[in-house]
């Protein structure tokens, strides 16, 4: 046998190349990008009598909906990727919002500082979490739960404490609010859909745009595969912690403001039980509850596919309680799909 035919048969594993079938089958978010795909043509079926295909108010219906899963959804998935997760983030949404109340219509400051204090108690409360968790080596699941109690009890204690009632109203009576809401929670066409669509939109590609093309990108990847080597080789694991921290409650108290200026007012119970919802998005979208791997992009088809489905029940005239069973259905078939997508990405590599 020649030098050659030597060769040929033992070539280095690492210079074969995966067919493109595999590589797209290998990607962690073709699962949710197919399912979103099934669920808009199923839907398409049950809701026939709304033109649920073809009318765009019918869009601009699912996608509010999947906005509100999905601003909060990308930072926690980056959050989950990077080996840690955040139960607080529905709650902060409602201590955002009648934060930003209280400061309008009981402090009477104008909306514009007002949402910058918003946005600053929001970085704290994602400061906190984050640094308990890497000083006191605690799961953060525990740590970001009892933040959750905290933030709930101040939501409905402390807001009855300081107005009498368990929700602010008069939001829209503050200085500024007129402005506000145009820049972020009014309506961009005919047929009604929301600029929340387009904060969903804009968030998705910086957080896509973070993990695929930088470096902190990388040590997300890095920080929630295996932390002990990404400190080894250098990469600061504690700082991208805190970050994704700071990040998610940052974007939540973001996502506090635009629920109170497009209701102009805001509950006490806001928010509450949506950390699951924007769990289930992520690993809809292909993130490991383990860490270290996971997509933006397929958090955001997620994030699609439950907005179809709460919209799609109701407008396909079902009892509006099977969305709870939709979710779990999808969620456990997530979760078994990207066990099989994780094995294929292993073999190809």
């Amino acid at each position: 046998m020649g030098q050659t035919a030597v060769e040929s048969v033992h070539r280095d594993e690492r210079l074969l190349r995966a067919g493109f079938l595999s590589r797209l089958l290998s990607r962690p978010d073709i699962g949710a990008l197919l399912g979103a795909i099934a669920v808009f043509f199923a839907f398409g079926y049950f809701a026939r009598a709304v033109n649920w295909l073809g009318d765009p108010a019918i869009a601009a219906g699912w996608t509010d909906q999947a906005a509100q899963y999905g601003i909060v959804a990308v930072p926690v998935a980056l959050l989950m990727i990077g080996g840690e997760f955040d139960l607080s983030a529905g709650v902060m949404i409602g201590s955002s919002g009648l934060l930003l109340g209280y400061l309008t219509t009981h402090a009477g400051m104008n909306v514009w500082p007002a949402m910058a204090l918003v946005l600053l108690f929001g970085l704290a409360v994602g400061f906190l979490n984050g640094f308990t968790v890497v000083r006191t080596k605690l799961p953060s699941f525990i740590v970001t739960l009892a933040t959750f109690f905290v933030l709930q009890g101040v939501n409905a204690a402390g807001t009855l404490k300081l107005t009498g009632q368990t929700a602010i109203q008069g939001i829209d009576e503050a200085r500024g609010f007129a402005s506000a809401r145009r820049f972020f929670a009014s309506e961009i066409s005919v047929y009604e859909y929301k600029v929340k669509v387009v904060w969903w939109i804009a968030i998705t590609v910086v957080g896509a745009w973070v993990l695929a093309k930088t470096r902190f990108g990388n040590w997300i990847y890095s920080a929630g595969g295996d932390p002990v080597a990404a400190r080894s080789v250098g990469v600061p694991v504690v700082r991208t912690k805190m970050a994704l921290f700071m990040a998610t409650s940052g974007v939540a108290a973001l996502m506090g403001i635009i629920e109170a200026l497009e209701l102009r007012s805001m509950q006490a119970k806001e928010g509450i039980g949506l950390e699951f919802i924007f769990i289930i998005c992520a690993v809809v979208g292909g993130c490991l509850l383990t860490g270290g791997y996971g997509s933006v992009i397929g958090t955001f088809f997620g994030a699609a596919m439950l907005g179809m489905v709460q919209l799609g029940i109701v407008d396909s005239q079902w009892d509006s309680n099977w969305t709870y069973t939709f979710q779990g259905a999808i969620l456990f078939a997530a979760v078994m799909l990207n066990t099989l997508v994780r094995r294929r990405a292993q073999r190809a590599r």
